[in-house]
């Protein structure tokens, strides 16, 4: 199982997308065991996007990412950090394929709705940023024996 960080942005809370959103990670059969609603603080962001910080993007990324409360949630799953990262699309709005979040829900190239860990070690660095112990929770689904075929002895 893997575990990665999910940030619906600003824009996303902004527009009431976040049920919406948040719907397609657990119909898709990945569990949701951490979520809180938060403004990123200064200090976050600049951790957070730290390797962006020689960018022309990053103030204006700073800004728009501390300009509005965000939802943060720990996703879990087999191959979590791959199927969440197609559930939302190419990083561009513009781009990205119908289907997909952002492909459904955006147009900008700026305002992309929504951030996931794109390795195993930034899922690790970016939860501890976002989650204090004891905030991502491990609990069993009744339901996950429908997501997961495990009648070979492991889950597939």
């Amino acid at each position: 199982m893997e575990t990665t960080l999910i940030i619906l942005k600003p824009d996303a809370v902004q527009r009431g997308l976040c049920g919406r959103v948040i719907s397609r990670f657990e119909d898709k059969g990945l569990q949701v065991v951490g979520m809180k609603l938060m403004r990123i603080s200064d200090q976050l962001a600049a951790t957070h996007y730290e390797a962006h910080k020689s960018k022309p993007f990053y103030p204006g990324l700073v800004r728009f990412m501390t300009s509005s409360p965000v939802v943060v949630m720990a996703v879990r799953g087999i191959g979590a950090i791959t199927i969440a990262r197609n559930l939302m699309g190419a990083t561009f709005g513009s781009k990205a394929a119908p289907g997909t979040i952002r492909g459904d829900f955006g147009v900008s190239n700026s305002f992309n709705l929504i951030h996931g860990s794109d390795s195993p070690e930034a899922a690790e660095r970016e939860l501890k940023l976002f989650f204090a112990p004891g905030e991502v929770l491990d609990w069993t689904r009744a339901g996950d024996a429908w997501v997961y075929d495990a009648t070979g002895g492991t889950p597939e």
